[in-house]
């Protein structure tokens, strides 16, 4: 692999970064730090304002966050930063928008931010071109993005990052700034890879679907492979990941840390335990539960009854079962109507498979109800297109059609999993580099 001079200067001055926090910690007043991980887990984003921000100051900075971006005592860090005196130029809000307010597919615009009154740019859906523009007409020079992920590659967030990675490349001149925060669902690597052929807002590159990495380490990940090899062959001017101090690859429940949703439809730490698998259920005439209490957990439709639940129970799959469900969305599929179903309950988080578990949902549905079947839109150019694009490939859908049992489906994957989890080891920051 080939690791830049300028990375090596990044994680030499970001060890540096660490010394202070011991004792700026013991210094602190009343409160500070009550947020922190009971296992001593310290987000990027903690690391950098325990250090005074100092490798921001005399920089014009833009940032890319939501409402995640939060320090131990819940301060926003672009409130902290605006306090701190760290000249913030501009905000830029990815799909929900940066307060959070908008819904799934949607974003808050571009306005003055009613606390700060900092420019705002709605960057949702933005490309590179895009960022590169918004990035000139600010006039910033360096760029941080802090943002907590969920470990699936069809969540946004990351593909936000690598557009804005893009954007910044091609200005010139911009350091990139991530904030590291852990992967929720671990390092666990399942699912298959994306085939390029696939590529959409829900995918941009080859990675696995449960790719098991941080964002700090994708990041590396993008910055040395796929930024090259675009059209335009650049590499950020300078990469540095604040990282994560702590963590060793645990599931987010053992952090300590505490959750605050990335999304309005990622309500718990479990809620993402799931979503890598159940999340495949926006491509089907199901509701996967948005509009409910419990989405990605809630999975059914008004045709479903008693006898998925049953058939999933008899399974046994690890770390789940399965409770029948009758449930109303008020939003999003089937919504204002009684639908039937599951409600997927964890038993056991450390050994949950999400994909492997949607898998025998969409099995057992397909031979229990003739109705179940894809989504229809009028804009989808054909069946089940958002399945294909949510894996990535067209394999679970050719299997799915023709009737292939569910454990075909995920054996078909072990090959990308095992390639992904050799590719992916240098890039490795924290715990084992498995």
């Amino acid at each position: 692999m080939d690791i830049s001079r300028r990375k090596l200067v990044a994680a030499a001055g970001l060890g540096a970064l660490a010394a202070p926090l011991a004792p700026l910690e013991a210094q602190a007043g009343p409160g500070h730090g009550r947020g922190r991980g009971r296992r001593g887990v310290v987000t990027g984003a903690q690391a950098l304002a325990d250090a005074g921000w100092r490798t921001l100051k005399g920089h014009r900075v833009g940032v890319i966050s939501n409402p995640t971006g939060l320090l131990d005592d819940m301060t926003h860090i672009v409130d902290r930063m605006h306090a701190d005196g760290v000249d913030v130029v501009a905000v830029f809000g990815p799909e929900h928008g940066f307060r959070g307010t908008a819904q799934a597919g949607a974003s808050e615009g571009t306005v003055a931010d009613p606390r700060t009154g900092i420019p705002v740019h709605d960057a949702y859906g933005a490309n590179d071109k895009k960022f590169a523009e918004l990035f000139r007409a600010s006039g910033v020079d360096t760029v941080v993005f802090d943002i907590q992920d969920v470990g699936a590659r069809f969540y946004t967030y990351v593909w936000t990052m690598y557009q804005a990675m893009r954007g910044a490349a091609q200005v010139g001149g911009i350091r990139f700034v991530v904030l590291d925060r852990p992967n929720p669902v671990g390092r666990a690597a399942r699912g298959p890879l994306l085939d390029m052929a696939q590529s959409s807002g829900v995918g941009l590159r080859s990675i696995l679907m449960q790719h098991g990495m941080t964002v700090g380490e994708l990041a590396d990940l993008f910055d040395t492979e796929y930024l090259p090899a675009e059209a335009e062959g650049v590499r950020l001017a300078e990469l540095e990941v604040v990282p994560v101090q702590g963590w060793k690859g645990e599931l987010f429940a053992q952090s300590g840390l505490q959750w605050v949703m990335p999304s309005p439809n990622m309500p718990t730490d479990l809620t993402a335990l799931l979503y890598p698998g159940t999340g495949l259920f926006e491509a089907t005439n199901m509701s996967e539960g948005r509009g409910t209490t419990r989405p990605f957990e809630l999975i059914g439709a008004p045709y479903a009854d008693h006898r998925w639940a049953e058939r999933l129970n008899q399974l046994q799959l690890p770390g789940v079962s399965f409770r029948e469900a009758h449930f109303t969305p008020t939003i999003s599929k089937n919504a204002d109507v009684v639908n039937n179903g599951v409600q997927v309950h964890v038993t056991d988080p450390q050994r949950v498979n999400a994909p492997a578990t949607a898998v025998h949902m969409f099995c057992a549905a397909r031979d229990l109800y003739p109705q179940f079947g894809t989504r229809e839109l009028a804009s989808d150019p054909y069946p089940w297109v958002w399945l294909d694009r949510l894996t990535g490939t067209t394999a679970m859908r050719t299997q799915l059609v023709a009737g292939a049992p569910a454990r075909q489906v995920v054996d078909g994957w072990r090959r990308d999993e095992q390639a992904w989890t050799s590719r992916r080891r240098p890039y490795l920051r924290y715990g084992a580099r498995s």
